[in-house]
């Protein structure tokens, strides 16, 4: 239900709108369809400027997209992982009741100086590198790469991973499974490879997740994820004077 804009007001039309827009985005009134342009000047009794406006800034804020085709409408995020615990994004995404499946891109031994550095490890070392093209209901989630020391991961290279988490099989066939670590989220413009493979137009959002996993003190994994920013997303927790509210958080590494 529309809520009459206030003509008199010293706060603009197109912000009273918007205002309104995400009040009844916020009830789900708009989850199977969401008006046209002309719609919403005839309901608000607006000029198609106003309306534009608002909407405008509605898809910078994230709630709206236009799509082609389509017109706009509602960018609803469909996985959400809590931070500061222990997570997979194979569990996450089957445990919303989705089969979380990849393709593999890349499984073999390389060397690569930048991962090998935060690998604590000579920059010509050997390693494991694991690329895939992770799948949430058939549909492209993320684009996931992982580099590991050789002498710990050459195992890996026979594994299947068409449908299964890596740190599983880090553990099932090295003994061995990241405890500890970091994790930096990041937007990122994704590349026009990266593109492809998430079937992301130009404008569409991605974000970046670099993370070194340990085993105590070893580092035994650098991982770089680009992740489609409609399809996930994170959450943080807090509470004022609680140990965490200094603005960190502590991550551990997903699988």
């Amino acid at each position: 239900m529309t809520t009459p804009l206030d003509r008199e007001s010293p706060v603009p039309l197109w912000a009273q709108l918007e205002s309104d827009l995400r009040r009844r985005l916020d009830t789900g009134e708009f989850d199977t369809r969401f008006p046209t342009d002309m719609e919403l000047t005839k309901y608000y009794g607006v000029s198609r400027h106003t309306v534009r406006e608002a909407i405008a800034h509605l898809n910078r804020s994230g709630l709206l997209k236009r799509e082609r085709g389509r017109g706009t409408v509602v960018n609803r995020t469909e996985f959400e992982q809590s931070l500061g615990a222990l997570y997979s994004l194979f569990q996450s995404i089957e445990s919303a009741g989705t089969e979380q499946r990849s393709e593999v891109l890349n499984l073999r031994t390389v060397t690569n100086s930048v991962a090998a550095s935060r690998l604590g490890l000579d920059l010509d070392s050997e390693l494991v590198f694991l690329e895939r093209l992770r799948l949430a209901g058939d549909a492209p989630l993320a684009v996931d790469r992982a580099w590991m020391p050789a002498t710990l991961a050459r195992p890996l290279l026979e594994v299947d991973f068409g449908h299964t988490a890596l740190y599983a099989e880090l553990d099932a066939a090295c003994g061995i499974r990241p405890n500890r670590g970091w994790e930096r989220i990041s937007p990122v413009i994704p590349s026009a490879a990266d593109r492809r493979h998430l079937r992301l137009g130009k404008n569409d959002a991605a974000f970046e997740l670099e993370r070194l996993g340990c085993h105590g003190e070893e580092p035994v994994e650098w991982r770089n994820t680009v992740i489609r920013g409609d399809r996930y997303r994170f959450v943080a927790s807090w509470a004022s004077g609680s140990p965490s509210s200094d603005g960190e958080l502590r991550l551990t590494p997903f699988e």
